[in-house]
């Protein structure tokens, strides 16, 4: 780990007081995309008496003196803002998913008691009060018990063509059928269903797309995701 921002929930014994916390994909370069969420949706505040906290998660970028200048600037960054999670291994499309299980495994250190998660890419727009909202409203569920809910794909498989950015060879994937799973933009889960997640992910290979491997998790441990009218899944910047 390169940067590590461990008081981020106030430590273990008091991160159940974050009921909202919001884990953004980033990139090392994408410092614009950074600033523009810190001063709009992902804004640290309180709504209707609860917590919204911040974290970016990243890994590296570039070789040699580039990668240690975007990491130099990347530490700076954090130095003012205390929201970025780093890892030393190479930030790409095809290792998101090892970006996912390495901020669970911070998060069961850190931040075991969160109530609830908002997990999405840099260049997403959220409405976290309606978030907020939604969450609140969920009755009898304080993040105890399972929640996972998206943009909901099923029905689909790998898709075998080498020229897609998705593509999965048979040698990864034998399986011609993946399980539900909610687009990785953006998708909310309690603290229950990330450390189940997490506890699964000790079982299963890593497959490369990220959200997919997510419902593996979650097919795992018998959970299924659910769709939600409110997530609609359009960059902002593709």
């Amino acid at each position: 780990m390169l940067l590590d921002v461990p008081d981020k929930c106030g430590g273990p014994q008091n991160s159940a007081d974050v009921f909202l916390l919001l884990v953004i994909k980033s990139s090392p370069e994408n410092y614009e995309r950074r600033e523009v969420l810190r001063k709009t949706w992902a804004k640290e505040r309180q709504h209707r008496g609860v917590w919204i906290r911040r974290l970016f998660i990243s890994g590296t970028s570039a070789t040699g003196f580039e990668k240690h200048r975007l990491n130099k600037l990347l530490k700076m960054e954090n130095i003012e803002n205390n929201d970025i999670l780093q890892w030393d291994f190479h930030d790409s499309f095809f290792n998101l998913t090892l970006k996912q299980i390495l901020f669970l495994e911070w998060m069961e250190r850190w931040c075991p008691h969160a109530r609830f998660l908002l997990n999405g890419d840099d260049d997403i727009f959220a409405n976290t009060f309606n978030m907020v909202e939604y969450l609140q409203g969920q009755k009898g569920n304080d993040g105890s018990k399972h929640l996972f809910t998206g943009h909901l794909i099923q029905n689909v498989g790998p898709i075998r063509h080498p020229s897609s950015k998705y593509y999965i060879p048979v040698q990864v994937q034998e399986s011609k059928r993946y399980p539900p799973y909610c687009g990785g933009g953006g998708f909310l889960l309690s603290s229950f269903t990330a450390k189940t997640i997490y506890n699964m992910s000790h079982y299963i290979d890593l497959l490369p797309i990220d959200d997919v491997y997510m419902g593996m998790c979650l097919e795992k441990a018998g959970l299924q995701p659910t769709s939600h009218l409110g997530a609609v899944l359009l960059s902002l910047y593709r």
